[in-house]
């Protein structure tokens, strides 16, 4: 009876349809099932004329019928019962019922019989056929809005989410009559975000999302697909629609139209080097033509480094541009390096400030998908599948983490949890009650938390076996120390920075010796932090980065003071994605001591090495009177670790700072878990070899 090809509509540039068929035959009743957003209504009001379509055709009974007006479309024989019912309601109900006949322009006869069989659907109605219609109830208005539909005795019956905002017992009356007026003959086309709902009470489906049909079929196949119903419908079948986990009670907002989770790939499409480093050099020339063009801050800095966009003609051509450091996003606060008209900026976030004043970066809705997008490649890569409850326990706010956790994880289709920082023991209480599998935070938090599930005694009671954690560094030893508390999860290791969109630019694999950073949305060199020449691969340097695709705040050859070395060849995980180490240091945390530097990680290896010691330690570093440097590490004993071992504990700590550092260091020993714990990072580093001010 109704065909439609091919069919697209735009709002202005907004494009809403994307080639849409579909099919309806005498007595259907077909449900167009989607989300909020998805389309559905837009197509039922090209049908009805009240949208006119871009492109494609309407055919009825073979006729086309393509952008005729509502009045018409009535003639014809559709009616539509649109979403939220749109009653009049300063006209009472009979003369509500009568403006659904206008275009007919019927005898007075045969209007008041018409009016009577609506009546005889809805008794309700005919108790109050005086009454004004905005004071009834929403289901009374929904039945007169259908009642209204009605009155054109339509051939092809479209109903808008009838159950939109209906309480469970009116919605059950409501389907009731759908089914009736099935059962009398009527074609209907049943759009519904209700997906229960939907199916149980049609022949076919077809899925709506994002403006294209994604899935059709029988709907009681599609109401008893396995992966549908564990998915989205729950125990809901034809008897009993309403079991289903969101159908109940007339929820609405099923997403029908989510994809198989399982079946998702955020993995570039890259099958050689070569591939990927021409994807590089293509983000590259548009990035510095990008920044030229829309930042005075770089158009300055490329003219005065004499460097146009033209100038990028190979990747090596990336030494001619010059450096970003975090004073210039400092010094351009509060929004630097900003390379697009405000209109199109969506958001900001900062830097957590724990080095210094807050860099603020700025965002374009591209950014946002693109980030969501990698973050959601983390996941992926750490083994997140959609049946994964993910607690996410770091913070949120103006600070990047919280939010790209969560937009990833909802992104690969899993549950969030999110918690946020702190509050041990709501962190315990959702970790028991959610049966969070996967727990998110920093490496500080985790073995706050671990120590506390040990303490409780509730390692078999808890559901965790994949920790991501980020934002600091950690030992071997608190790595393991952490897995074996949680009762044997497995860690992975995740990077990023706020300038560099925030946590999720790249993670540990399953292999657990590299951290997979994602090239085809930076270039990562790696240079000596003295001379800013690279380094020869495998060898530690400073990392510096350069966006291939950032919008709002590109960065070009941004130092981030990271030390880490890039891990030649492939990964033995079968990636094709490019390697580095774990993150060392910093080039500008570096303890300098006695003319040595040091990195914080270096204490971590050698502790890390030393049977019986904890994972928890300071280096406090001060002057003697005679401005001689003094360095003491504050060592915990391992749990269990009697206080009579101190000595040689002591000792072998000694010996091995000296043989591999080469400097002294006092050692003192304290008792298991006496050092401060945090759920943010732990300070261990305490510089007071300065009492003075530095100006």
């Amino acid at each position: 009876m109704l065909k439609i090809n091919n069919l697209t509509a735009h709002y202005g540039a907004a494009q809403a349809l994307f080639g849409v068929d579909l099919e309806i035959s005498t007595g259907e009743t077909v449900a167009l099932v989607g989300a909020n957003g998805a389309g559905k209504s837009t197509l039922l009001k090209c049908l009805m004329g009240l949208v006119k379509p871009t492109g494609g055709e309407i055919l009825l009974d073979g006729k086309p019928v393509t952008g005729k007006n509502p009045a018409q479309m009535v003639r014809l024989g559709l009616a539509l019962s649109p979403e939220g019912r749109e009653v009049f309601p300063e006209l009472s109900v009979r003369e509500n019922l009568q403006l659904g006949a206008i275009p007919l322009k019927l005898s007075k006869a045969e209007e008041a019989e018409r009016i009577e069989e609506v009546f005889d659907r809805f008794p309700k109605l005919r108790e109050r056929h005086l009454q004004l219609a905005g004071t009834l109830s929403g289901g009374e208005q929904q039945m007169l809005a259908i009642g209204r539909a009605l009155m054109a005795k339509p051939r092809i019956l479209l109903l808008d989410e009838p159950s939109l905002g209906i309480a469970p017992i009116i919605t059950d009356e409501i389907f009731a009559i759908i089914h009736q007026l099935s059962r009398s003959g009527t074609t209907i086309l049943l759009v519904e975000q209700n997906a229960a709902r939907a199916l149980s009470g049609s022949d076919r489906a077809y899925l709506l999302a994002n403006g294209k049909i994604v899935e059709q079929g029988k709907s009681d196949e599609l109401l008893n697909d396995p992966i549908l119903r564990s998915a989205f419908l729950g125990a809901a079948s034809q008897e009993n629609p309403a079991a289903s986990r969101l159908g109940a009670a007339g929820l609405t907002n099923i997403r029908l139209e989510k994809p198989d989770m399982r079946q998702q790939n955020f993995m570039p499409d890259f099958k050689t080097e070569a591939e990927l480093q021409e994807h590089q050099l293509k983000g590259l020339q548009w990035t510095v033509r990008h920044a030229y063009e829309g930042s005075a801050e770089y158009r300055e800095r490329f003219d005065a480094a004499g460097v146009t966009p033209d100038s990028i003609q190979c990747l090596d051509d990336v030494k001619k541009l010059p450096f970003t450091t975090a004073d210039d996003l400092r010094d351009g606060y509060p929004f630097p390096l900003r390379s697009v008209p405000f209109e199109q900026i969506v958001r900001v976030h900062a830097s957590s400030g724990t080095t210094g004043k807050r860099k603020v970066l700025c965002y374009t809705q591209k950014d946002l998908d693109d980030w969501t997008d990698f973050f959601a490649r983390c996941y992926q890569m750490a083994g997140v599948t959609p049946l994964d409850r993910v607690q996410i326990a770091v913070g949120y706010g103006v600070w990047t983490a919280g939010m790209g956790f969560q937009l990833g994880c909802e992104k690969i289709g899993a549950l969030a949890v999110p918690v946020g920082p702190g509050n041990i023991d709501m962190q315990i209480q959702f970790l028991l009650d959610f049966q969070s599998t996967v727990f998110c935070s920093t490496a500080s938090m985790a073995l706050l938390m671990a120590e506390e599930i040990h303490k409780r005694g509730i390692a078999d009671k808890i559901a965790v076996n994949k920790i991501i954690y980020g934002s600091e560094r950690s030992s071997r030893s608190m790595r393991k120390k952490i897995s074996e508390l949680f009762g044997g999860a497995e860690l992975f290791d995740i990077t990023g920075l706020t300038e560099l969109y925030g946590p999720g630019t790249g993670i540990e694999c399953s292999e657990h010796d590299c951290i997979h950073y994602w090239g085809d949305y930076y270039i990562l060199e790696i240079l000596d932090p003295e001379t800013l020449q690279p380094v020869p691969e495998g060898e530690w340097g400073e990392m510096v980065v350069t966006t291939l695709c950032k919008e709002g705040a590109p960065l070009i050859r941004y130092r981030t003071r990271d030390i880490t070395r890039i891990i030649p060849g492939q990964c033995s995980c079968g990636s094709i994605l490019p390697r580095h180490s774990r993150i060392k240091g910093r080039s500008d945390d570096t303890i300098k001591f006695r003319g040595v530097n040091i990195y914080p990680s270096s204490i971590d290896t050698i502790l890390s090495a030393v049977p019986g010691l904890g994972s928890e330690y300071q280096i406090h570093l001060t002057r003697d009177e005679s401005e001689r440097g003094q360095m003491r590490l504050v060592v915990e004993r391992a749990e269990g670790v009697d206080a009579k071992r101190s000595p040689e504990l002591t000792h072998e700590v000694k010996h091995q700072i000296k043989k591999q550092l080469l400097v002294s260091a006092e050692v003192e020993l304290v008792d298991y878990s006496s050092l401060p714990r945090s759920e943010k990072k732990s300070q261990r580093v305490f510089d007071n070899r300065i009492q003075d001010e530095i100006v």
